[in-house]
């Protein structure tokens, strides 16, 4: 089956073209194309994303970047189409959705089985874990090959600017949310924590470059929540701290700062996890989302399961932030459960 998705949640235009087969306990995929087109130059001066402006950059950078998929000389034949439907910015989420209806009315008169499906954002990252696997080394015409049966049940933690959610997986088709941040997601604490610091949007990288620079135990900033009997997260209260101790403080170093507030913020993430894996007695721990293109995360998670004796998985850096490969992926996933969402944008869809 090939699969046309399209991602247009937040500030990355993104259309991807994949060849997918299998079931859901043995899935395989193969990248055909995978094309992203980022705004982050526009929202800089801002110093955050503005929906407005993000669904003005999809709306025209999407046709060109459709245009880029096609062989010139031949007929681009697909049987679905995937879009993202939320969560995310509306304004945005809409630029995709309208567009992939405009290409489904073209696309059909080849194709009349040809199906078109809104997609939740959040599933895309979830099950990025089945682009980890890679067979080939360069992203296009990259192939991945599953069996996930050795790694169920799971704890999935999703970690970005938007989501910070741990999650136990019985299987890849079914799931409990655990618990999720109740105020600011810990991608939003970086990149707040970075616009203290003087760095501009995104400033989770800047966090990460200064922090492997600095003393972790510089600071004793606070662990919000880490000792709760629930597994859901806060980080406003971390993020004011900083606030205040910069404020007390201005002539600390700046790589202390980082990494100190680096530590508390990924301590809560790792001790959350670690108490979950044991409690669900699981076999791996997902991680995705944008945060996990975090080193010090990953490399904390390399070690916390290999103490637990049980698998690590986590996908390619190119698949961590949003990207439409993920959701092609959750797409054929999605029809194999027989499950889609409305073509309407949903800036708050759980998951």
């Amino acid at each position: 089956m090939k699969i046309l998705a399209i991602e247009t949640s937040c500030d990355d235009t993104a259309i991807a073209l994949i060849e997918a087969s299998g079931t859901t306990s043995a899935p395989k995929f193969k990248v055909l194309k995978s094309i992203i087109s980022s705004q982050i130059e526009v929202h800089r001066p801002w110093g955050g994303v503005v929906p407005n402006l993000a669904k003005r950059e999809h709306i025209k950078n999407l046709p060109k970047i459709f245009d880029k998929l096609k062989i010139k000389g031949e007929k681009l034949k697909i049987d679905a189409i995937c879009v993202t439907v939320g969560p995310g910015l509306e304004p945005a989420l809409w630029a995709g959705i309208t567009f992939a209806e405009e290409i489904y009315k073209k696309l059909k008169t080849e194709n009349k089985k040809m199906k078109l499906i809104g997609i939740n954002h959040l599933e895309g990252h979830l099950y990025s874990f089945l682009l980890s696997q890679k067979t080939k080394t360069s992203i296009s015409n990259s192939q991945f090959s599953n069996k996930t049966k050795n790694n169920f049940p799971a704890i999935a933690l999703i970690v970005s600017g938007g989501h910070t959610i741990l999650l136990h997986m019985q299987s890849p088709i079914k799931w409990k949310k655990l618990g999720e941040t109740k105020d600011d997601a810990v991608g939003e604490s970086f990149d707040k924590v970075a616009k203290m610091l003087g760095f501009p949007y995104p400033g989770g990288p800047e966090i990460q470059r200064l922090a492997e620079k600095g003393n972790v135990n510089a600071i004793r900033f606070p662990r919000p929540m880490i000792g709760s009997k629930d597994y859901n997260f806060s980080y406003s209260g971390l993020k004011t701290s900083v606030l205040y101790y910069l404020r007390d403080n201005a002539k600390t170093k700046k790589e202390d700062v980082a990494a100190s507030f680096q530590e508390a913020a990924l301590d809560v993430l790792i001790k959350k996890t670690e108490r979950a894996a044991r409690e669900y007695g699981v076999k791996s721990i997902f991680l995705s989302g944008g945060v996990a293109a975090n080193k010090e995360l990953r490399k904390k998670l390399t070690v916390l399961s290999s103490k637990l004796k049980i698998n690590f998985i986590a996908p390619p850096m190119d698949f961590n932030t949003d990207n439409a490969v993920m959701i092609a992926v959750a797409g054929y996933m999605s029809m194999l459960r027989k499950k889609n969402k409305k073509l309407i944008a949903n800036g708050n869809m759980g998951i």
